[in-house]
């Protein structure tokens, strides 16, 4: 059976039409983010996928933290929830909270929660003061701020690469699959498998929904010639 090319295209055409609109509607590539670790839970765990937005796209402002007067409500918990790179480790982006902006030279550990400080002061902390203006970030689920922990320095704005809007649990999990396959065996060896686990899973499902269009149509067609 030879399949037309809008069954053999059409999948495809209907993904880039998805990917373009997200790229229209949340100003920003790639517009999902998958969940590595469980330093979110439990607003988000390991797994989910993040949708998110460019920091500046209308009508959002820039970040903002916690510890503002009316503070957003994101992924379950008060404040802006980001993407950024840390220069500790570029190669893996975070996904964490924005806790309060601070500005150069500031001793920001006056304002913070001393929960999240684990007892530190200001000389104990290599980002304060804070070298620069920039936001002070932490994991829901870690008991220390980014910047005292030592995950992170001070998150310049143009480290930001984008705010989340909502997460979808457990739809992140073939992105890490896909990641974690290329770290082991390289891109080209697992793009070759990737595309071949593709290709079988497609041609499976479009071998079952011929088969099972093909046996309606035959039985419909069967009780059309009893009925005459």
């Amino acid at each position: 059976m030879i399949r037309r090319p809008r069954e053999r295209f059409g999948p495809a055409a209907v993904v880039l039409v998805v990917a373009l609109l997200l790229l229209v509607g949340t100003g920003t590539w790639p517009p999902l983010v998958a969940v590595e670790s469980g330093s979110m839970e439990p607003s988000v765990e390991r797994g989910d996928l993040v949708v998110v937005t460019a920091v500046d796209r209308f009508p959002w402002d820039g970040p903002v933290g916690s510890d503002a007067v009316d503070p957003p409500t994101k992924l379950d918990g008060t404040g802006d929830v980001v993407v950024f790179t840390s220069p500790i480790d570029p190669s893996r982006p975070i996904l964490h909270r924005v806790a309060f902006r601070v500005t150069a030279g500031e001793d920001w550990t006056d304002r913070a929660d001393p929960d999240r400080l684990d007892g530190a002061d200001c000389v104990d902390i290599a980002a304060c003061p804070a070298p620069y203006d920039g936001y002070v970030t932490y994991g829901d689920a870690n008991g220390e701020y980014d910047q005292s922990a030592g995950i992170a320095p001070i998150v310049h704005e143009e480290l930001i690469h984008a705010k989340a809007l909502f997460s979808v649990p457990y739809l992140g999990f073939p992105q890490l699959a896909v990641d974690a396959a290329v770290g082991r065996f390289g891109v080209v060896p697992a793009g070759v498998g990737i595309v071949a686990v593709v290709s079988l899973v497609s041609g499976t499902g479009a071998f079952l929904v011929g088969w099972a269009r093909d046996g309606w149509r035959g039985r419909v067609d069967r009780r059309s010639r009893d009925d005459r």
